[in-house]
């Protein structure tokens, strides 16, 4: 069975985010959140606490749903992590001679896909 989180419009570029995402791919959830724990940077705040949401909606739907109820918790997987592109706001800057230069402030989604086979 698999259960997933998003979080939407992460104030980071999709970039950046990818960097934290790649790390935890592949492994199991409790050890991803370890490595999520001491990682340096900004980014995986933000992935742990996507990566959080999705093992608490685990747990939910193995308490409400029958078809869930066969789900090992303990054991789930991260089977899927992705940062995508988010809308980007643009901003401008003055420049030289009455001109202007673009500001883009990117966006990004996180979305984590957990399954326990």
């Amino acid at each position: 069975m698999e259960v997933h989180a998003i979080t939407k419009n992460v104030r980071m570029s999709a970039q950046k985010m990818r960097e934290v995402v790649r790390q935890i791919q592949g492994l199991p959830a409790a050890r991803a959140q370890a490595i999520l724990a001491v990682v340096p940077r900004k980014g995986a705040r933000f992935v742990a606490k996507t990566l959080k949401s999705a093992i608490a909606n685990a747990e939910d739907l193995k308490e409400h749903k029958k078809e869930y109820a066969a789900m090992k918790t303990d054991r789930l997987v991260v089977k899927e992590a992705l940062a995508q592109t988010a809308s980007t706001l643009r901003r401008f800057t003055p420049k030289a001679r009455g001109s202007a230069g673009p500001i883009l402030k990117r966006n990004c989604h996180i979305k984590i896909v957990l399954s326990d086979e």
